[in-house]
């Protein structure tokens, strides 16, 4: 049980590092979402002004920090905000249809259990 944290760190990390390296040299292709929908909207607002590239930067970050156990809990406070993004973006942009996609959920769970096992460490934050 004590290698499963690094198991999973290694997990996230590979996921964030792979989604962002494909996404920075163009090795896989998304299918647009359908034109004129909300969707297309918010990507066509995001891409040209370079936030994606910024959001990707950051999962890249992460995903190393969050590979390494030392530093798996810095990582995890870059990987916070996108994957909250991803579900904000899921449930309000999407209309909740992307919520139930197997990859998004093992990545919260993922995500939740590495909070939870590293839960002391982020003890010195309150008040």
């Amino acid at each position: 049980m004590k290698y499963l944290p690094n198991i999973a760190g290694g997990l996230l990390g590979f996921a964030f590092i792979a989604f962002s390296i494909m996404y920075f040299f163009k090795l896989g292709s998304m299918p647009p979402p359908p034109a004129g929908s909300t969707a297309a909207m918010f990507m066509g607002a995001l891409i040209p002004t370079g936030y994606m590239d910024f959001v990707k930067a950051c999962e890249l970050i992460g995903g190393i920090l969050v590979a390494i156990p030392r530093t798996r809990n810095f990582g995890l406070l870059f990987l916070g905000p996108v994957i909250l993004n991803i579900l904000a973006f899921n449930l309000f942009i999407k209309k909740g249809e992307g919520l139930t996609d197997p990859p998004l959920i093992i990545i919260c769970l993922i995500a939740a259990y590495l909070l939870w096992s590293g839960r002391k460490a982020f003890a010195g934050l309150k008040n």
